[in-house]
């Protein structure tokens, strides 16, 4: 389901006290970045929010659950990103307070990630080619 360009702008517009976010199209949704960190996704007219241990639970409390995304294998598979409750457009500054915890969330997943090396990199190349 595309993502219409009046929702992008009234999520950029919500997100703006964070900094500079930007809004970039993808697989028929949208991903939302703040510098080149991912941290939020649009499917629809639906915002979610990455999650980690440290704000699963506030989504859960508000009773909201991960997008989930059904490949043509059509075996389910349940995203980190959570959909951000709807009575936060009207709460600005804890809109804000989420979208933090889900950069932080973001950047302690990329943190987690092994840092690929120049030589990895070419053997995985290397394999490919075989």
């Amino acid at each position: 389901m595309a993502v219409s360009s009046e929702y992008k702008a009234f999520v950029a517009e919500q997100l703006e006290p964070l900094g500079p976010v930007r809004i970039r199209s993808m697989f028929g949704g949208a991903g939302v970045y703040f510098d080149d960190l991912m941290f939020g996704l649009i499917v629809g007219e639906t915002l979610f929010f990455k999650v980690d241990e440290r704000n699963r639970g506030d989504f859960e409390s508000e009773e909201m659950g991960p997008f989930v995304y059904e490949p043509p294998s059509g075996k389910s598979i349940a995203m980190s990103y959570y959909e951000l409750p709807e009575r936060l457009y009207d709460e600005p500054e804890e809109l804000i307070l989420w979208a933090r915890r889900a950069l932080d969330a973001a950047l302690a997943a990329k943190a987690s990630k092994p840092v690929k090396t120049k030589k990895s990199a070419r053997k995985k190349t290397a394999r490919s080619r075989t």
